[in-house]
């Protein structure tokens, strides 16, 4: 390249350095002049335009197939009718086309002389080594592969149709383990990949979203445009994204454009029935009425000195009884009702998703538009989810080395929550403990009430919170983003990203004044609001450059830059004794008892720096090395900035002599990886002193005053996770069966902790990186061609993930930590040398019998009593006795999936599995340990007596007398399961049939989702939680959940 240029090249001052310096390399002549005053940069290269039709083995269009150039990042993917269009420059005419698919043969084909290349793609076990994977900042074979990255296809994903992305996601990746926290519409959907990297930062994956890094999950994604999900789960895989890395990388291509002229019509769409998948066994109106009888008697037993002295005469259940003649009982003390409020309070929930996307092309320009419309129906009564979402996409090929394209996407969900209520007691938890001789409504149309029948606890009728308690939330997300990219010769690209998002989360509440009773009662009544807006933005500029050498050396270098700013606004306003219940929350000055408003204002910003470079040879030996240093305002002074490198090599047996032309070996590969990852998930202002408002009454009058809250630490440091993972993955028989396995071991150090403070502070703990925790685990994906013949096949999918967690240090003295968010005592425990999350309890040998009154005298106790393992024995029952009861992270999940086509008909049957596990079953602290305030589980039926003394039930006995509170071994369940996930059975219509109806494809199928489910936990499902896992290591704690329902549901896919 001459001086001369190169000078005029400086001289224009919006091109990146990066360009600046990359142009300098030889390629292609680059001319320069002046005849029009203007520069050409670019080598002109002639074009020629290629379409073609992919199908599947039936016949069928086969939309989102990756279409590219070897050897080049040039490439389109087919749009739903199967159809492709991609100019091919003379320099790439010699070079072959590319065809791949999750679950179908690579197939390569030859451009020269050919304008047209119609495809037909053959079945392969599961997912092929050459599919093409998004790896962050660009894409390549899977083949060339050193880390760990799974892949889901559009297919896959709408072979189970989910309310959101995360739920489609589940038993798809080995090592990605998805939970469903509750059955509630919109409901929240943890993911861990690789399990959890600490114990306080957020743990949730980072989601990219079209190369934009995505803050609002993936609940705000439409499942049904989403082309391709690949998910980097080692620190090889996710160094690229530094800081936002540790926890996993979840990158979504959506779905674009039509590639040929005249354009698709596709509507996806279906209609669902979910039902209750179990009730629970509780007490019906002669049992409470016979247990409670029970529980009085029981009392001369345990308080003898209060009975004789008349103490409880007033509770005497005939007395109170007879005083309810006429209300509740008939003239024998018959009860006059007998709810069951799992059936009265929930409901058989219709449901409907319609997705409906409009796709053309011109010569140069493809643009889509993708519109989804539901509303999805809980099975507690006034609970709903409805969604309207809009996308608009174009990409345009303004020159044959400038190509541009924006997406712009809308996401609106209104959500309709039963599960809050009074005084903790929510919807779930009445269904249990509401007393079933309560009625809905009396003859007058009033609520009943619990406290309609004395000695009740508070809380209320859940169809009274269903019906007058509004708990809503808006979501609006509004989002868009655009790229350039700009190829300054064959191999040399430079793409520029930019993302924007939008949100708002307003979530208004009230209940009214027949809430608190059976007549209006204002002073129940009460309405809030609490919103949050926030803003987003990430810019990203790379270049890549990407040249084989000597046919055996492939070089691609990828370097560049990265901003992202996010801040959030939000507020709060609450009142309490509206005037009428008219106003709700629309009107919070219809109150009389305001509530102090608040507002709060975050913001965090990042600047990072990144690089990987890649090198093969021979398509036999591979290595990997990635950097990037980030700059996160998060963290202290003097640790704003953190850098994470790693580097990952692969050996490809296959291609080696010995094994090139071995019939039964398809492929043999080994790869090792190292990397750091770190984690700025911490929230704002961690490192500095914080200030909060406070309100004082000083002198009889109101006064607003500031207080520190907590102590600042300017060396507080990212925590920072050290990733090995070798892995091996290897093809039989043509890749009839594959095999994928890692072994990895993940270190966290750094971990951000409170640590203790001398009291002379003023405060007690600040945070530090002080502890380390550790996973190590096993993954293992299995995928297997059984059976294949012209109208038959049969194909198997195996993943299963095994995993350890241990927790290495905390701090210098290593004090237990408590995470428990119970109202009982401190038992979620975080320990050093022992797994994270473990549960801390007594352990309960059964009950003590009359034969053991003696012993049970040493203890306090009498027989009916639980007999609790005296630990270090010392003849008292102390907190020293406490012992390790479970732990809240399973040792294993996983998924086995089994698809067979019959000729135009599809049956697939998904299996989801997980052991390992306990759930602390807290349903059982007021559903079985005390009887008296409150119905029960029928599990009270089998509790102590004189003539059943083989149990662990405690004798009966009301709350208020030798009330059981502590963390009992009867509350700790196992947490395994086998769940039948999905079962579908459709029917592909055939090329006659959807010729005649001028259509493209047409598949109508059913599906039963949550089919069985076979575990040993009591409780609805052993899979939700009542924490929402929000807290690390909480997802195995309940205490009374919204129930998952069983779908079913019909189908249709349809294009034109």
């Amino acid at each position: 390249m001459s001086v001369k240029l190169l000078n005029q090249l400086k001289t224009i001052k919006w091109l990146p350095i990066g360009v600046l310096a990359a142009v300098s390399l030889t390629g292609p002549s680059l001319s320069y002049g002046t005849p029009r005053k203007h520069l050409n940069l670019f080598a002109a290269y002639a074009q020629t335009r290629i379409t073609g039709k992919v199908l599947d083995e039936q016949g069928q269009p086969l939309p989102g197939v990756s279409v590219t150039i070897v050897g080049t990042p040039t490439g389109t993917v087919t749009d739903a009718k199967g159809m492709f269009s991609l100019n091919i420059s003379d320099a790439d005419a010699g070079k072959n086309l590319a065809f791949s698919f999750l679950g179908y043969t690579r197939q390569e084909i030859a451009i020269a002389g050919k304008t047209v290349i119609n495809v037909s793609m053959k079945p392969d076990a599961g997912k092929t080594l050459s599919d093409v994977v998004v790896i962050g900042y660009g894409t390549q074979k899977r083949v060339d592969v050193t880390g760990s990255v799974g892949s889901v296809s559009s297919k896959e994903l709408q072979e189970r149709p989910a309310q959101n992305l995360e739920q489609e996601l589940a038993g798809k990746i080995a090592g990605v383990n998805v939970s469903s926290n509750s059955g509630a519409p919109g409901a929240d959907t943890k993911i861990r990949i690789r399990g959890y990297s600490s114990i306080n930062a957020n743990t949730d994956p980072l989601y990219v979203v079209d190369g934009v890094q995505w803050t609002e999950g993936g609940a705000s994604i439409n499942p049904n445009d989403v082309a391709s999900i690949d998910v980097l789960k080692d620190a090889s895989s996710t160094a690229i994204y530094g800081s936002r890395g540790t926890n996993g990388v979840i990158l979504i291509t959506t779905k674009r454009g039509a590639n040929k002229k005249g354009g698709s019509v596709t509507y996806d769409g279906y209609g669902s029935l979910g039902v209750m998948a179990k009730e629970l066994g509780v007490l019906n109106a002669k049992q409470f009425l016979a247990v409670e009888d029970q529980s009085y008697a029981n009392i001369q037993k345990y308080d003898p000195v209060g009975w004789a002295a008349g103490k409880y005469a007033a509770d005497d259940p005939k007395v109170i009884r007879t005083a309810l003649i006429g209300k509740l009982f008939d003239a024998n003390l018959n009860p006059l009702y007998d709810v069951d409020w799992q059936k009265a309070t929930t409901r058989n929930a219709y449901s409907q998703n319609h997705n409906l996307s409009f796709t053309d092309a011109t010569d140069k320009m493809n643009y889509g538009l993708f519109l989804n419309y539901a509303n999805n129906e809980g099975i507690i009564i006034n609970s709903y989810q409805k969604r309207y979402n809009g996308r608009l996409t174009a990409d345009n090929q303004i020159k044959p080395w400038l190509k541009v394209g924006a997406t712009l996407n809308y996401d609106y969900r209104e959500t309709r929550n039963q599960g809050g209520g009074t005084g903790g007691n929510n919807i779930p938890r009445m269904l249990i403990e509401m007393p079933s001789i309560i009625p809905i409504k009396y003859p007058d149309g009033t609520y009943g009430k619990r406290t309609d029948y004395p000695n009740m606890e508070g809380g209320d009728n859940p169809v009274a919170q269903a019906n007058e308690i509004r708990d809503m939330v808006y979501n609006r997300v509004f989002s868009g983003n655009a790229y350039a990219n700009i190829t300054f010769m064959p191999g040399l690209d430079f793409r520029t990203t930019i993302g924007v998002t939008n949100s708002s989360n307003t979530q208004p509440h009230s209940q009214t004044g027949l809430v608190g009773g059976s007549t209006i009662n204002q002073s129940y009544s009460s309405a809030s609001i609490n919103q949050y807006n926030n803003t987003f933005w990430d810019w990203n500029n790379y270049l890549t450059y990407s040249k084989t050498f000597n046919k055996v050396h492939a070089v691609t270098v990828v370097a560049g830059t990265e901003t992202i700013n996010f801040s959030q606004l939000s507020s709060y306003g609450s009142t309490q004794n509206l005037s009428d219940n008219y106003y709700s929350y629309y009107n919070l000055g219809a109150g009389s008892i305001p509530g102090i408003p608040t507002s709060n204002y975050d913001a965090w910003q990042t600047q990072s720096f990144f690089a990987r470079a890649t090198y093969g040879y021979a398509d036999k030996y591979l290595l990997t090395v990635t950097g990037r240093e980030d700059g996160s305002s998060r963290f202290g002074t003097n640790n704003k900035y953190g850098f994470f490198p790693s580097a990952a090599v692969a050996w490809r047996a296959s291609q080696e002599d010995f094994l090139k032309d071995n019939k039964t070996i398809s492929d043999l590969k080994f790869k090792f990886s190292y990397g750091v990852t770190g984690n700025s998930e911490i929230g704002e202002y961690r490192s500095q002193a914080n200030i909060n408002t406070n309100n004082y009454v000083f002198g009889g009058a109101p006064a607003i005053g500031t207080t520190q809250t907590s102590i600042g630490n300017e060396g507080l440091a990212w925590e920072k996770t050290n990733e090995y993972n070798l892995g091996m993955s290897f093809g039989l028989f043509n890749n009839r069966l594959t095999f994928d396995g890692d072994v990895y071991l993940k270190k966290t150090k750094a971990l951000l902790l409170n640590a203790p403070l001398p009291e002379t502070s003023g405060f007690t703990t600040v945070y530090k990186n002080i502890g380390s925790l550790q996973n190590k685990g096993v993954e293992l994906t299995i995928n297997s061609v059984n059976f294949q013949s012209k109208d038959f096949s049969w194909t198997s999918n195996l993943n299963v993930s095994f995993l350890k967690n241990k927790v290495l240090k905390l701090g210098d003295a290593n004090d237990d930590i408590f995470l428990s968010p119970s109202f009982l005592s401190n038992f979620l425990l975080v320990r050093a040398g022992d797994p994270a999350g473990e549960y801390l309890g007594y352990k309960v040998l059964g009950t003590w019998g009359t034969a053991e009154a003696a012993q049970a005298a040493k203890y306090g106790l009498l027989p009916g009593d639980l007999k609790i393992w005296d630990k270090n024995g010392d003849g008292k029952i102390t907190a020293d006795d406490k012992t390790i009861l479970g732990k809240s992270t399973p040792d294993g999940y996983g998924s086995f999936v089994n698809n067979f086509k019959y000729k135009n008909f599809d049956l697939g049957i998904d299996l989801q599995f997980d052991w390992g596990n306990q759930i602390m079953n807290l349903t059982r602290h007021s559903g079985q340990d005390r009887t008296g305030q409150a119905n029960s589980y029928s599990t009270v039926l089998n509790a102590w007596t004189p003539t059943n003394q083989n149990t662990s039930i405690a004798e009966d006995r009301p709350a208020y007398v030798r009330y059981q509170t502590e963390i009992y071994s009867t509350k700790v369940e196992s947490g395994s399961f086998l769940r039948g996930r999905a079962i579908t059975l459709g029917y592909n219509f055939g090329g006659n049939v959807v010729s005649k109806m001028k259509m493209s494809r047409l598949r109508i199928y059913a599906q039963v989702q949550n089919a069985f489910i076979i575990t040993n936990y009591t409780g609805y499902d052993p899979e939700t939680s009542t924490y929402n896992g929000n807290s690390n290591f909480t997802q195995g704690i309940q205490f009374y959940d919204y129930p998952k329902p069983r779908t079913y549901l019909l189908g249709i896919n349809a294009s034109f």
